[in-house]
């Protein structure tokens, strides 16, 4: 059950702030009676008119999606560039990412046409965890990637701990693999953080977004979540748990 309110802004209808004006002038309807309450929940079995014009409520859609590189997350690029929603064009629905990939970045991002869900999962206070496997120049030492677990000060203020580990590293090559995992959201903050150290971001790729992975799919590929990992991510970004 949702707001009245936020499943016709949710349809397209009118803002959020529209939509509630719509309501309190009598000109929506639920199951032919006419409602003015704002608040006043809603499901989908409900029948809602909207100046006499029946809504179509879409079922609720959640997608873990193996972003390739040189792709925006975005449901559309005025510069005609390729967008995460092109993946899509068997889904009817009006899905959105969750959150967000740089266009250079790979790996496993999130889409659904929840709203609620949506802010949920992004809201920083929530702090999900999020972790990626970067190449980087150099081969940073143990004591510098403890700057990473300390914070680091960026333009935008310093950044909260993170965790940090070297996979692998190359002398010859001059490059490393590192896993980090960050609680934020901030623009292209991994290679920000990295580029701080000395280290720049070479190729770098979401692993896991809280307990999901990758596991099973390639680059370009998607799923649909199952009932038990929607629950299961609305209760780690309620409770931390």
């Amino acid at each position: 059950m949702e707001r009245l309110q936020k499943v016709i802004a949710q349809a397209g209808i009118a803002s959020r702030r529209k939509a509630e004006r719509l309501i309190a002038e009598g000109k929506v309807t639920v199951n032919g009676k006419v409602v003015t309450e704002l608040g006043t929940k809603v499901g989908l079995s409900d029948k809602i008119q909207v100046n006499g014009i029946p809504l179509e409520q879409e079922e609720k859609k959640y997608f873990l999606f193996y972003k390739p590189r040189g792709v925006i997350t975005a449901v559309r690029d005025d510069k005609n560039r390729k967008v995460v929603t092109d993946f899509f064009p068997h889904v009817e629905e009006r899905i959105y990412p969750v959150g967000r990939l740089d266009y250079d970045t790979s790996g496993l991002l999130l889409l659904s046409n929840d709203g609620e869900f949506t802010h949920l999962l992004t809201h920083p206070k929530h702090e999900m965890p999020k972790t990626y496997v970067a190449k980087v120049k150099g081969l940073p030492s143990r004591e510098t990637l403890k700057q990473l677990e300390k914070g680091i000060q960026l333009e935008d203020g310093k950044t909260a701990p993170a965790k940090a580990k070297l996979l692998s590293a190359d002398k010859r090559k001059n490059h490393a693999i590192v896993e980090m995992t960050i609680h934020e959201g901030r623009n292209r903050q991994v290679r920000r953080m990295f580029d701080a150290i000395g280290h720049p971001v070479v190729k770098l790729k979401r692993e896991r977004f809280a307990f999901l992975t990758l596991h099973g799919l390639n680059a370009g590929e998607y799923r649909e979540l199952t009932v038990h990992e929607v629950k299961r991510l609305k209760v780690l970004a309620q409770t931390g748990q």
